[in-house]
């Protein structure tokens, strides 16, 4: 789509607003609205202004102009609002030197997909992420110098199995038997599907919807694989469109990685595979259908998947999820089946375009531009390098012996460490300046101060039943 497609698009749809957004540092989308009429050709050139400086991680207050130039091919009709909106995801530039922003993840992702090609590798890196989440019916929290607590509350949840509900009808799943019983078990199959029906809407193909483990409205919707930068923007749609279908039907969506305690913790399951000329490049002779440069993409997953996780797994309360001997990918090995190693190759389908790697540790709490960038360097490092990813774990992981299980190598335990291991390899990252040594180090800096620290500062709840009377 061109400018003047796009100027098209505001006359036929009577759109009377034009709704910029782009990505923060962290991972939410932001937003202005300017009326129609200020758009012009002009306009994805000259961009608009608006003050870097109050966006998490970006600009420092002494020098806070900026530039959203909108992406026309990236033009959608709301579904929310209102008044006719047409929206359009933006890239970020510096008012002066109109040099693209460091710090935008988009252009981060943009890089990598360039860098890709430049490679000789291949020329598409297609993504497919598994993003669950949870719907609940309440959610209330507050953390102060002398209080802190949340409460959940779900119609699903199992806890309520004795609440009177005038009349309570049963039917709730319990803990780790909600994949995927039919309703009336199963509430939010219609909520589900006004998410999909949404996103097809929007032009966003979908595979399928269903519950999944956890009580209390845990739920997957699936996205058909697309490449690196059009996945990273239909994530943010997907999100904004469950998280607003949800509010107007009286619940609220979470991607918050765990939630609720003893029960199964949201991932978001990500496929990725490279592809030269329309051909598939990961399928072959060798273990589970692989090529040996899939085998190879492996090695390089694998040996970078610490310093992954400081973006595919990037808030202090996705570690809640990654807890070794619990069902979570935190395993870095890779099989054909086992769910517990962190890389699995699925079998699903014999067609060689079937053939993908699933790397299994990530949530979606991440920003998909920077996970899915920083996914597709460690492939190509291992490419280029040859890095043998060593044997499959076919076993079963639990049934390991000690001395066996402590020679897999682990995910991170904490954020605090998947940052220390960013910061020893970011090498792999900074190839091709897809990563610049500015956005990692802020990134490490801004996860630390905001988020680390002051969870590390605070006492826990918890911490009260276990020593108030010592």
């Amino acid at each position: 789509m061109t400018p003047k497609d796009v100027l098209k698009m505001v006359k036929d749809t009577g759109a009377k607003m034009i709704d910029m957004r782009f990505m923060d540092f962290p991972g939410l989308w932001q937003h202005f609205s300017v009326p129609s009429s200020q758009l012009d050709e002009g306009s994805f050139e000259e961009g608009f202004g608006f003050d870097g400086s109050s966006i998490r991680g970006w600009q420092p207050i002494n020098a806070s102009d900026m530039l959203v130039i909108p992406v026309p091919e990236t033009a959608k009709m709301d579904p929310f609002f209102k008044d006719p909106t047409l929206v359009m995801i933006c890239n970020i530039a510096d008012p002066i030197t109109r040099e693209p922003y460091s710090r935008d993840p988009r252009h981060i992702a943009a890089k990598a997909e360039a860098y890709l090609k430049s490679s000789g590798i291949g020329d598409t890196a297609f993504i497919g992420p598994e993003a669950e989440f949870f719907i609940f019916d309440d959610i209330r929290f507050d953390s102060g110098r002398n209080h802190a607590f949340y409460e959940i509350d779900s119609i699903e949840g199992v806890w309520n199995t004795g609440r009177d509900e005038c009349p309570n009808l049963g039917y709730k799943p319990r803990q780790k038997e909600g994949y995927f019983p039919v309703p009336p078990m199963d509430k939010f199959q219609d909520l589900r599907a006004e998410m999909a029906l949404t996103l097809i809407d929007l032009g966003i193909d979908i595979e399928a919807q269903h519950h999944e483990v956890a009580t209390a409205g845990q739920c997957e919707i699936d996205m058909r694989f697309k490449p690196l930068l059009q996945m990273a923007d239909q994530l943010q749609w997907f999100k904004y469109v469950l998280k607003n279908v949800a509010y107007r039907n009286g619940h609220t969506v979470t991607f918050m990685p765990k939630p609720l305690f003893e029960d199964n913790g949201t991932g978001m399951h990500t496929h990725i595979s490279i592809w030269r000329d329309g051909n598939p490049l990961f399928a072959g002779d060798k273990y589970a259908g692989l090529s040996e440069m899939g085998l190879h993409a492996i090695g390089g997953i694998l040996k970078h998947a610490r310093a992954i996780c400081a973006f595919s797994n990037p808030t202090t309360n996705s570690y809640k999820r990654l807890v070794p001997g619990f069902e979570a990918p935190v395993n870095l090995a890779y099989s054909s089946r086992n769910r517990s190693a962190a890389v699995r190759i699925p079998m699903y389908s014999a067609s060689p375009k079937a053939k993908r790697l699933e790397f299994r540790t990530p949530d979606p709490s991440c920003n998909g531009y920077l996970a899915f960038s920083a996914l597709l360097m460690a492939v190509i490092d291992g490419i280029e390098n040859k890095i043998d990813p060593g044997d499959p774990l076919d076993k079963d992981i639990y049934g390991l012996p000690p001395e066996e299980l402590a020679l897999i190598p682990n995910a991170p335990g904490s954020l605090e460490e998947a940052l220390q291991s960013l910061a020893e390899d970011k090498e792999f990252l900074t190839k091709g300046d897809v990563f610049t040594e500015d956005a990692l180090d802020m990134w490490v800096k801004y996860k630390t101060e905001k988020e680390v620290n002051p969870v590390k500062l605070r006492p826990h709840p918890h911490e009260f039943a276990l020593y108030f009377d010592i």
